[in-house]
């Protein structure tokens, strides 16, 4: 199978020849790893099944506001400011009132433009890797760069008709972007937005199935009409709300956060038969501060508890930030080839180090 082929199978909750991996990799981890590479070139050489990826640089035409160059207005009309970190932090919202949101006008999702670096990828990637969109869902983008956390929160308890507008505005402009990525050759959508901190989850169970999760359901419903898979990306201790991000008909979920507690074999237990499991090796601690056998051991562990059956994508918690250790990250990524392989019972039987427990 070639890397497309592996990440489509583990989506249908299939086995595919061997667990599949990708990530979204830092600038600062790639230059140590592969000085000088591009993430295209990287990916290629580490032979990595799919390219994830959100084109902020190329599509996104920040406008620069302040002498340091690091603060800018995205292109909702938000202020953001970036440190050494890919993502932005945000600043400022875009709108602070309905009078504002009267005379808002979105950003245009047809301009051809936005479409040069997919395309790049397609012509050098299509039908070989898979080829993964970043889209932000509704809530995240209202909530970060549109109304400000304190605005689409406040707003969803005090003037719900107000967030269901931004909801629907916001929607509109991401089934349009996702279905120009579709045309221009998008595999798989990777649908951004955490609903949960690592206690338990941002809002309550009923405003998230008022306000979160109509949104979502019609974004997976509209990618499937497409013919295109869908991963939901959420930190957090989602499990009081797990059953609502479920019955939305997502492909795939992650990270199944180790650092809110879940266990991805407890999750491959409980709903494993229902979604392919993406995670779950710790960047906030093995693959930032542990040994290479201990990064080793908990990749094992994970393709051990979530792998059987196929329905795994065995990926770090989040992402390869720039904080995690060069040597970790292809200690985890040797893991997943050295454990990997179908069927993983005669695998792991061939693969027990001395020293190590049946």
């Amino acid at each position: 199978m070639n890397g497309l082929e592996r990440v489509l199978t583990a989506l249908r909750l299939k086995e595919p020849d061997r667990v599949p991996h990708f990530e979204r990799v830092a600038k600062k981890v790639i230059n140590a790893i592969m000085p000088g590479a591009s993430h295209e070139d990287f990916v290629e050489r580490m032979d990595l099944d799919g390219l994830r990826f959100i084109d902020r640089t190329n599509s996104w035409k920040y406008e620069v506001i302040d002498s340091s160059g690091m603060v800018k207005r995205d292109q909702w009309g938000g202020v953001v400011r970036y440190s050494g970190e890919d993502n932005p932090i945000p600043v400022e919202p875009a709108v602070n009132s309905e009078k504002e949101l009267d005379k808002y006008k979105l950003p245009d999702p047809d301009e051809e433009w936005r479409y040069d670096y997919l395309r790049q990828l397609v012509k050098r990637f299509k039908g070989e890797r898979a080829i993964i969109v970043g889209v932000t869902d509704v809530f995240a983008l209202g909530r970060e760069n549109f109304l400000g956390f304190n605005g689409y929160l406040m707003g969803m308890l005090k003037n719900p008709a107000y967030i269901e507008r931004v909801n629907e505005l916001l929607l509109g402009y991401q089934l349009r972007y996702m279905k120009n990525c579709k045309d221009a050759g998008a595999d798989i959508f990777w649908i951004n937005g955490d609903w949960a901190v690592t206690e338990k989850p941002m809002v309550s169970y009923e405003l998230t199935r008022r306000f979160l999760v109509p949104p979502l359901q019609k974004m997976v419903a509209f990618a499937h009409e497409l013919g295109i898979p869908c991963i939901k990306h959420t930190d957090g201790n989602i499990m009081p709300i797990c059953e609502l991000i479920l019955d939305t008909g997502i492909d795939g979920l992650h990270p199944i956060d180790p650092m809110a507690g879940m266990d991805i074999g407890e999750a491959k237990r409980s709903f494993g038969h229902r979604v392919c499991l993406c995670g779950n090796v710790s960047c906030a601690f093995s693959l930032v501060s542990g040994t290479e056998e201990e990064v080793r051991e908990e990749t094992r562990e994970v393709i051990r508890k979530a792998g059987k059956g196929g329905g795994l994508i065995c990926m770090s918690s989040n992402s390869i930030h720039s904080g995690v250790k060069p040597q970790n990250y292809l200690a985890m990524l040797k893991a997943i080839r050295d454990y990997g392989t179908y069927p993983l019972e005669d695998h792991f039987d061939n693969l027990i180090s001395p020293g190590e427990s049946r």
